[in-house]
């Protein structure tokens, strides 16, 4: 349940952040927009583990260094966010990035790349996407 939760708060922020900065990016730029939004994170990210103190220093020579630049993704997940709401709205930007991430979820979990377990998707996930798909095409209409 707590998983679910934190599912549900995750996707309610992601949507916020890319409103604001859809609006932040028409008065200073979309870089411009992405470069504060990623500083902010950052300082909030440092606030709180300052705070919560359960870093473990040793663990960060065990990670991947191709893992460490994951967060280097953000920049361009920003960008391409926020270029979508301008052209296309929020609802549909954010029903068509839940279906990109599912589309990738689903061939991480099928390869098992990553370290993650393989998993089998059978027909009911595969008609889940497909309905999903099915309703970004509704709103579009």
């Amino acid at each position: 349940m707590k998983g679910i939760i934190f599912a549900f708060i995750g996707g309610a922020c992601i949507t916020l952040q890319g409103v604001a900065n859809a609006r932040i990016s028409q008065d200073i730029g979309t870089w411009q927009a992405a470069t504060i939004t990623q500083f902010t994170g950052f300082v909030m990210a440092l606030l709180i583990l300052l705070f919560v103190r359960d870093a473990k220093k040793q663990g960060l020579k065990q990670v991947s260094p191709l893992y460490l630049f994951g967060g280097a993704l953000a920049a361009f997940v920003i960008f391409s966010e926020v270029t979508a709401i301008q052209g296309i709205g929020v609802t549909l930007t954010i029903s068509a990035l839940l279906i990109a991430q599912l589309c990738l979820t689903f061939l991480i979990d099928i390869k098992g790349w990553f370290g993650v377990v393989k998993q089998k998707m059978r027909l009911p996930q595969f008609i889940g996407i497909g309905m999903m798909v099915a309703g970004v095409v509704i709103l579009k209409l």
